[in-house]
Parts: C-alpha cells; structure tokens; sequence
C-alpha cells in the first residue's frame, strides 16, 4: 500500500488480525510483526497507533471484553419465560465464541491484562460479567418460584462460567458439551418448577 494513503478502520483491523493469530497460532506467537502481516499493513503501523505492544494488548483486551460484556448482557433478557437450561444455553452460545475463545486464551497467558480492562471497564472481565448475569437470571428465577429455593444462583452461576471457560480453553465443542451442563445444573429443578417450559 502506498505510504500516505488512509486505511479506514485500521484499529478494528488491527484487533481482528490479532483474534486471528491467536486463534490460530496461540496467544504466544503473537507480534507487533505477526499482526500487522496478518492484517496485511506495513510493520509499523502497529507502532503509529500504539505505544507499543502491550499496549496494543490492552487495547485488545478491553475492546472485546466489551463485546462480550454487552453478549452476557442477554442472560437476563427472557427471565420468567421459557425454559431456563435451553435459554441460558441459548444466551451463553450466543457470545462471539471466538471473541471470547481469543480474549480468554489471552488472559491466561498475560493475566496483568485482566488489571488494564478494569482500569477501562470497571470490576468487570468479560467472565466477570458472564458469571454476574447468569447469577442475576437465576436469582430472578428463584424469585419467580421456577428454581428451587436450595439452588444457590451464585454458585451455579460460577459453575456454568467455569465449564464454559473449561470449554473455551480446550477448544471443545460447545454445542455440545456446555447444554448438557447446563441442564445438569438447572435442568430438572426448572423443568419441574415451570411445568411445560413456561
């Protein structure tokens, strides 16, 4: 690309070229050098728009921590109504997987970055959030008298973020292994407690 020319939305190009790499190489190959070949822009541009590579990270980091923090905001969306194991897998499912499968194998390797999301964010990660919101749709649930009151929301809640973290980070399969899950944990208690699913 000539020097000189306007890349529009370069950022956001930056970001997704990083989501890639670590998708596809791991979060330790990732590079000033490999994101900005990925992207498919000069080396340097990198550097033009950030301070340096960790700062770059950061910018990551926080950029899809707010992604998937607006997702989990769906969790809470059809409390009262449904099925409460199908729509919890149906609101978890629904967050960009491999958003979350990037920003979390990133998390593990540079857990620092967890520090520079809360300094943008708040007390929120992205598995913060998700934990939060599940705890707030079963807590509501129980209220409503369709989850048993010994059900613990906050534990179960812990519980489904921990499998789906287990699940991101091994790169199973989570259609198929995190509804099972799911309806172990709230599955019977719901379908007892909301008849015909509703």
């Amino acid at each position: 690309m000539p020097r000189g020319v306007a890349i529009p939305e370069l950022r956001q190009q930056l970001l997704t070229a990083a989501e890639r790499v670590i998708l596809r190489d791991g979060p330790g190959r990732l590079s000033g050098r490999a994101v900005t070949t990925e992207a498919g822009v000069a080396a340097g541009l990198l550097y033009a728009h950030f301070t340096d590579l960790d700062d770059f990270l950061a910018a990551y980091a926080v950029d899809r921590s707010f992604v998937v923090i607006a997702a989990a905001g769906t969790l809470a969306d059809r409390a009262g109504t449904g099925d409460i194991a199908t729509d919890l897998g149906d609101a978890l499912l629904a967050i960009p997987r491999d958003t979350l499968a990037a920003l979390t194998r990133l998390l593990v390797l540079r857990p620092e970055l967890a520090q520079r999301v809360r300094d943008v964010l708040g007390d929120d990660t992205a598995l913060d959030a998700i934990q939060r919101a599940a705890a707030a749709r079963l807590e509501t649930e129980r209220r409503l008298g369709r989850l048993a009151a010994n059900v613990d929301p906050q534990a179960v809640a812990l519980a489904l973020t921990g499998t789906l973290h287990h699940l991101v980070l091994t790169g199973e399969d989570l259609d198929q292994r995190l509804r099972p899950a799911i309806t172990a944990l709230v599955g019977t208690t719901a379908n007892e407690r909301s008849g015909n699913g509703g």
